[in-house]
């Protein structure tokens, strides 16, 4: 593990995921540096170009942004999306998570982001807040940052507030407070759900991108729509592991069951 006072604690890939899970459940955040490899950084970058020029502008306001574009529904615009969603080692720190809590989980959202210059830092946040969370004594859902530019103090590098700081609400939170996730492109940040972040300011010349994807506990109403984002085709085209977490299956034997299919897999193609 690298990191030092003002940092979170780095991992690599050979690291083991006990050691990992304990320092996301003590600090909020860890960031695990070079999971991807540089095709799939690149595919799923000429990907998400068009679909960042074509609607990216939509979703700018004052909470996400007036210089950042937005993407949502990542897993049709391109085949790549799968290696980050299902990415083994981010599956077993989810699993660490969520599955004492839950029979399954499932993803809870999918956005892809480019901060451009000149936007400033966001609103401080938890990403928890979509769900009565004050009422959980768990984790309701966990947030996985794909970096796939690499994230500097100048150009956005996400803004995180470590638990050992003891600020309990985006209120309270002060600069001093604050870290920032620097790593290199293909690097991911995992943070909880409960964890107070937000992108930050892009003082450099060129753009910063990422795709951010949660995990949220199986019987959670998803926070994106999957079965009105995704068409059936693109359903029908996923591996029977990513339709299951893209939420087409049930939770146990009474959650969001479907008589036909009593094996739980809601999508037969």
């Amino acid at each position: 593990m690298k990191g030092a006072d003002g940092m979170l604690p780095h991992y690599t890939p050979e690291d083991e995921i006990p050691a990992i899970v304990s320092a996301l459940e003590t600090t909020g955040a860890v960031i695990i540096e070079d999971l991807l490899a540089e095709a799939v950084i690149e595919g799923l970058s000429e990907d998400l170009r068009p679909e960042f020029d074509r609607e990216g502008h939509l979703y700018q306001n004052t909470f996400n942004g007036h210089n950042t574009l937005r993407v949502g529904g990542v897993t049709k615009y391109s085949p790549h999306f799968p290696t980050l969603l299902l990415h083994p080692t981010v599956l077993a720190i989810a699993d660490a998570i969520l599955k004492p809590n839950c029979e399954v989980y499932q993803v809870g959202s999918t956005t892809a982001i480019e901060i451009l210059p000149g936007e400033q830092a966001q609103v401080l946040h938890a990403d928890d807040a979509c769900y009565p969370s004050h009422l959980l004594p768990f984790e309701a859902q966990i947030s996985a940052l794909w970096a796939l530019d690499d994230f500097t103090l100048e150009n956005g590098a996400t803004r995180l507030i470590p638990r050992e700081r003891g600020v309990r609400t985006p209120e309270e939170a002060r600069e001093g407070h604050v870290v920032q996730a620097v790593m290199p492109k293909g690097s991911v940040v995992i943070y909880l759900g409960s964890t107070i972040h937000g992108g930050g300011a892009n003082r450099s010349d060129a753009p910063r991108k990422a795709v951010v994807n949660t995990y949220c506990l199986g019987w959670l109403r998803q926070e994106e729509n999957q079965y009105l984002t995704l068409t059936k085709e693109v359903v029908a085209a996923q591996s029977d592991e990513m339709r299951r977490m893209l939420g087409f299956q049930a939770h146990g034997p009474y959650l969001g069951v479907w008589p036909e299919d009593p094996d739980g897999l809601w999508y037969e193609t």
